[in-house]
């Protein structure tokens, strides 16, 4: 089969198209015919040596991807060769096939493509297990989005307003934020122009649950933008690693902060996310209510192309990489 390797670690011109050998599945797993994968932050990271794969995860990139299933592994049950499927990976996404943990599937929701289903799987195990496994976002609550142009960002919109919350979002542009309205957000702010915590606090009683990007550089204005009893999840490092925290203030306002990843836990816990997007996400993307958010297919030969798409941030929502023309 082909696949993108990493020639060494450096710019998308380091990626490369190359006959690899076809993946096995084991115990527990399943072979899948690759349609489509997507970009992740996590995937630029990696190409530049800076990510590498958990221990075990397969040294191709990719993080999700859709396709059929070509084969199963022993001691698989509820899935058959020919499902059309999406998958949770912990690497592997970037390739003409792909075995992943069968507890890592998911179906194909009836609304969705199967090319357009390969940018689902991330994005909604990251903002399910965040905003409502663990943040515990609820009808009424305040909802703040960095980053709401991304993948992450114009999913969590989605997710937010269905769950019956008001959804703020923070964005580089007056035309990203309109798409980001149009998507559900209630409350838009310029990051370049606007302060966040004012315009926030302007029409609100501060967040309740903050899903940030950014780490560091942030760390102080969301702790401020917090609501009493708000919680801050933090599942991204674009600002910085090292930040001060105010205790006092958190103490004050009862909240809490959290840093999560996704990628490396235990496969027990992935199943159990998994799970629990396809009980209780899963019918909202059935519905249409939440709906992956597509800027542009790229072949998958050419990833170098969409990754620098999504290094130059003009990209809304996610790029996706045909296996197959």
């Amino acid at each position: 089969m082909h696949a993108i390797t990493i020639s060494e670690p450096g710019g998308p011109e380091q990626l490369r198209w190359t006959e690899v050998p076809d993946p096995t599945p084991g115990e527990g797993e399943v072979l899948i015919d690759v349609a489509a994968s997507a970009v992740n932050r996590a995937d630029l990271l990696q190409r530049r040596g800076l990510y590498p794969p958990p221990r075990g995860a397969s040294e191709v990139l990719g993080l999700e991807c859709s396709g059929a299933i070509a084969e199963l592994g022993p001691g698989v049950p509820d899935w058959q060769v020919g499902d059309e499927v999406c998958a949770l990976l912990a690497g592997g996404g970037y390739a003409e096939k792909a075995v992943v943990p069968a507890t890592q599937l998911l179906p194909v929701p009836s609304e969705v493509d199967l090319l357009s289903a390969a940018g689902l799987p991330e994005v909604a195990c990251t903002v399910w297990s965040n905003v409502v496994m663990h943040a515990g976002l609820g009808e009424g609550d305040v909802l703040l989005v960095h980053g709401g142009a991304g993948g992450i960002g114009t999913h969590a919109i989605q997710v937010g307003r269905a769950l019956g919350a008001t959804v703020a979002v923070t964005a580089g542009s007056a035309k990203r934020l309109e798409r980001c309205r149009q998507l559900g957000a209630a409350i838009v702010i310029n990051y370049r122009e606007q302060d966040f915590v004012e315009e926030l606090k302007a029409e609100t009683a501060g967040a309740d649950v903050i899903l940030d990007n950014m780490g560091a550089s942030y760390l102080g204005r969301n702790v401020d933008a917090l609501a009493t009893g708000g919680r801050l999840v933090v599942i991204g490092m674009q600002g910085g690693v090292k930040g001060e925290l105010n205790i006092g203030k958190l103490l004050t306002k009862r909240a809490s902060v959290a840093a999560t990843g996704l990628r490396g836990r235990p496969l027990e816990e992935k199943a159990r996310i998994v799970a629990a997007v396809r009980e209780s996400l899963w019918p909202l993307v059935e519905s249409g209510s939440v709906l992956p958010v597509v800027d542009q297919v790229v072949p998958m030969a050419e990833a170098g192309d969409a990754h620098r798409a999504l290094e130059e941030s003009t990209v809304f929502g996610k790029v996706l990489l045909a296996a197959r023309s």
